[in-house]
């Protein structure tokens, strides 16, 4: 089958992603709840879900390369199982210590997931179709995104927070695992065997090289270092404001929300602006909206500042998986792919740790700014990213090589 004729594996593997993001979401906010009921501070909060990427950070890149020469869809169960059970133990650890390695292997199934789901969409989708497959696909975790946050906030509250908050943690394992039903025979039969040989790699360094990939990873590391500490500490700033779990939910609900709603409209937003055009402004004006968050605002402003917020971070991602994918060679996919995964991990962990450290000294609010400061340049980087890079679509086998991208069996 060639790529763009049936999209029905496009919509399964939307609706297992949604379940899996939103098991990570609804365990994200439930791992921070359970820390602090067990006598966390921010910097411990901000430790625990930096461990959360620490990690995929080392296997992002191996795990790429398998991919590029083989399947991607052994992954996806894979990742469920990893996911499922981090969230499951996390919830029935009971040290500090102990929620942080499970932390760990919730992050390390997530990484399997995506790998393999983002390499799948890739391999499977024609060139012109990929902005908007990558736009479809991310759904899938804006909707997990939307409905985990307010699951957790149902579930978790006073007086026992430790004991409401491992139940949200038990019954996010119960639902990653309905991802499974979505994951049969989602991977085309025709697109089994890679079209490059197993020894040849493209090095790291020259995928890195390559114009738009920089760029692509920017962005990325930067609208998901937002969601993340958006996802981690708004419930330390609702502690802090007098916010209840349950309005902290909703809040990050319209967040999720309102990145669908971009996702959607993800195609002629791009006709009318063109995709530097539509990264640069959205990350300009999310830069804005995170610095907002700083300043003490009733829950009536917060709700419009994080549906406009969502709107914004909306773009970021997907643009950045089909800039880095067309900006890559052929052959190399996967693994530039996950290297932008790898710059996601590097945001996870060193973001919530400096978050940890800034809140700890300026306020529980101050990381926002911080995020802020990473949009604007974000914003900068996104204007001369390129709008369809060198050699979009092309087919491997007549391309010509690239100066510095020397191939070696070397990563």
């Amino acid at each position: 089958m060639a790529p763009g004729r049936n999209r029905g594996w496009l919509l399964r593997l939307v609706l297992a992603f949604g379940f899996a993001q939103g098991a990570v979401s609804m365990a994200r906010p439930a791992v921070s709840y359970r820390a602090l009921a067990l006598g966390a501070d921010e910097r411990a909060v901000g430790v625990i879900a930096g461990v959360y990427a620490l990690l995929p950070l080392f296997a992002a890149v191996p795990l790429g390369r398998r991919t590029d020469h083989g399947r991607c869809a052994p992954l996806l169960p894979a990742g469920v199982v990893l996911i499922a059970g981090g969230c499951a133990l996390s919830g029935l650890a009971g040290t500090l210590w102990a929620m942080a390695l499970w932390s760990g292997v919730m992050g390390l199934g997530h990484l399997c997931f995506v790998i393999g789901a983002q390499s799948l969409v890739a391999r499977q989708s024609a060139p012109h179709e990929q902005d908007r497959n990558f736009g479809h696909f991310t759904i899938g975790a804006s909707l997990g995104q939307l409905v985990g946050p307010v699951a957790a906030g149902a579930l978790i509250g006073a007086p026992d927070m430790a004991g409401s908050s491992a139940l949200a943690l038990v019954v996010a394992g119960a639902g990653a695992a309905v991802a499974f039903t979505s994951l049969w025979r989602i991977e085309d039969r025709a697109a089994l065997k890679s079209p490059f040989p197993q020894g040849e790699r493209v090095p790291v360094g020259g995928i890195l090289r390559a114009r738009g990939v920089p760029a692509g990873i920017l962005v990325s590391l930067s609208v998901l270092s937002a969601t993340d500490i958006l996802t981690a500490y708004l419930p330390v700033v609702g502690e802090h404001r007098g916010i209840t779990p349950s309005v902290v939910g909703v809040l990050l609900s319209l967040r999720a929300g309102a990145t669908i709603a971009c996702r959607l409209v993800l195609t002629p937003l791009l006709r009318l602006l063109g995709r530097p055009a539509l990264l640069t402004v959205t990350c300009l004006l999310a830069a804005v909206l995170c610095a907002g968050i700083a300043v003490p605002a009733p829950v009536w402003v917060l709700g419009p500042t994080l549906t406009v917020l969502g709107f914004c971070l909306g773009v970021g991602q997907p643009l950045s998986m089909t800039t880095v994918v067309q900006a890559a060679p052929d052959e190399a996919r996967s693994t530039a792919l996950a290297l932008r995964l790898t710059g996601n991990r590097l945001g996870q962990v060193a973001a919530p740790a400096a978050a940890g450290l800034v809140a700890g000294v300026a306020g529980v609010a101050a990381p926002f700014v911080m995020l802020g400061a990473l949009l604007l340049l974000s914003s900068g980087v996104a204007l001369r990213s390129p709008g369809r890079p060198e050699g979009a679509g092309r087919a491997a086998p007549a391309r010509p090589k690239r100066p510095g991208l020397r191939r070696t069996s070397d990563i």
